[in-house]
């Protein structure tokens, strides 16, 4: 579901745009799922999004707002998002949040900064072992 003025593929463009940038920025989508679509459509969301250079990724349940707005077709489970998370990890995003009460904005500079950490600790302790 879009702003009927947008399309994925001109979003997906702005997002390459950014990362072309000479100011090296970060770049960060959002995903509702629970509206009908498919594992194979999340993964080819997914992999779309790495090829257009996204680093931050978030799925959320998306949550009717009014009577007037499209309606709710599932209700995904923890244990969906969990997998969901996964599916997307593999296609190496910086960071990946899942889950029914994530949001945009879900606490993005935390988290992505915490996997930074993260990631730069796992690295580290690689190379002193190895």
């Amino acid at each position: 579901m879009r702003d009927r003025r947008a399309t994925w593929k001109q979003s997906l463009r702005v997002l390459e745009y950014l990362k072309q940038r000479p100011e090296k920025l970060y770049t960060k989508t959002s995903i509702m799922v629970g509206l009908g679509e498919t594992d194979e459509e999340l993964d080819r969301a997914f992999r779309q999004c790495r090829e257009a250079g996204v680093d931050v990724l978030t799925l959320g349940q998306y949550l009717q707002p009014s009577q007037y707005h499209l309606r709710v077709e599932r209700f995904v489970s923890p244990e969906d998002f969990a997998r969901y998370q996964r599916m997307a990890e593999a296609y190496g995003f910086l960071y990946v949040a899942s889950g029914p009460l994530v949001r945009s904005s879900y606490r993005a500079a935390e988290f992505f900064l915490r996997g930074l950490m993260e990631r730069e600790r796992t690295a580290h302790a690689e190379a002193v072992a190895g």
